[in-house]
């Protein structure tokens, strides 16, 4: 038995799958830092996988002062490895703990957790690059959801209550999680940062790009609405994205047209925190809600991400739409291959929903069937205008 199998004191139903990944890496490195939003499972995970480590949080004052401080004495505490929690809060010991590793680089001696990806990042580059595998863990997929549960749930419910482990663990209330999971990311991660004077502002900012989720970044038009520069907008989406709550994907590099659009789309990472910043507060009102369309692509996006991660690969994902309007919402780089994949939030599919991606068939000269379309619809099946895949199947998409 490794010293990364999951000890029966610590397992729960809710699997994750970077389990495997996390042990791997830590056998081949003497550092293994693991990146996600807040509340994503990194804590759990990290003391699953690693049962026999001690903890330390930088996140309670006395640990972060001595850290702060004299980080020397703080590291020697942990000679022998540890599991340190949010460590961008104390960004001082990164140094340190590069003199630590190159003097004893055992694998898998440290374990890092943080949920700012600016700090840690920066930090990683200076001190600590080709000593660290880095990995990034993001809220359940559906195949978590489904192993976890036992079943598969209802779409409408899945979208609702998105996939933060806390809110399936303890059968919370998806309206009163996030909204305190607001407050908190506002708190904790927002007021700390000077680029942000005014908190109420900077909410309101929020509720604005979940109104753009899934469209093409608009800068002046964000700053308009909330009363803000266009600079402070690009600050404002850098600090979203860093904190792991949203996403900005490139369109694909390749000209196939020349007349295309360069500006990346926008989603936020979890359905359930989009649904609440979009007012929605009960799952019924997807059914008729006019962001659905955006909210189910975002689903569809974020399992594409999760699949990428979990497998311990960066997360590449591209769109491409050129300015008449036709567009692919996903292409994904298999090898020298291109997939394309589109989201239809509908259960029944016409030829009209194969248009674009029959265009880019002709585009790109690729065979028609070669695309796949994701969709609201419970069966799976080949067409000879594509893939046509259920949301319940995703794991069949070839990314």
């Amino acid at each position: 038995m490794t010293n990364w199998t999951i000890h029966d004191t610590l397992a729960t139903m809710w699997e994750r799958a970077l389990e495997k990944k996390l042990g791997e890496s830590a056998t081949n490195y003497p550092i293994v830092a693991l990146l996600g939003p807040r509340q994503s499972g990194k804590t759990t995970l990290a003391k699953v996988v690693f049962p026999q480590k001690a903890y330390v949080t930088l996140e309670n004052p006395d640990s972060r002062t001595l850290a702060l401080e004299d980080p020397r004495r703080f590291l020697e505490k942990y000679a022998k490895g540890a599991i340190l929690d949010e460590v961008q809060r104390a960004p001082e010991i990164f140094s340190y703990l590069q003199a630590m590793v190159d003097e004893d680089p055992q694998p898998g001696r440290f374990i890092l957790t943080g949920s700012q990806n600016f700090a840690l990042m920066e930090k990683i580059t200076q001190s600590l690059a080709g000593r660290i595998a880095i990995l990034k863990l993001l809220p359940f997929s559906l195949e978590e959801i489904k192993r976890g549960s036992g079943k598969v749930p209802l779409l409408h419910k899945l979208l609702f209550t998105g996939g933060y482990p806390r809110i399936y663990d303890r059968k919370l209330n998806p309206t009163d999680w996030y909204g305190n999971y607001v407050e908190t990311y506002l708190e904790k991660d927002v007021r700390i940062l000077k680029a942000v004077g005014n908190l109420a502002t900077f909410h309101k900012f929020a509720r604005m790009c979940a109104g753009r989720c899934g469209q093409l970044v608009n800068l002046s038009g964000l700053g308009n609405d909330c009363g803000i520069t266009h600079n402070t907008a690009k600050s404002w989406l850098s600090i979203m994205e860093a904190s792991f709550i949203l996403s900005q994907i490139p369109p694909h590099y390749k000209n196939f047209n020349k007349r295309l659009k360069k500006s990346p789309k926008l989603y936020f990472n979890d359905t359930g925190l989009l649904c609440y910043l979009l007012g929605i507060t009960q799952e019924d009102e997807l059914v008729t809600h006019p962001m659905r369309g955006a909210i189910f692509e975002t689903f569809v996006f974020n399992e594409i991400v999760k699949r990428q991660l979990n497998a311990g690969r960066r997360s590449q994902v591209f769109f491409w739409q050129d300015k008449l309007g036709r567009e692919i919402d996903f292409l994904i780089e298999k090898g020298p291959k291109l997939v394309a994949i589109e989201a239809k939030a509908g259960q029944t599919l016409t030829t009209d929903s194969f248009k674009n991606l029959s265009f880019w068939s002709q585009l790109t000269h690729t065979p028609p069937h070669d695309p796949y379309l994701v969709y609201a619809g419970g069966e799976t099946q080949d067409r000879k205008r594509g893939h046509v895949v259920s949301w319940k199947d995703l794991a069949v998409l070839p990314i």
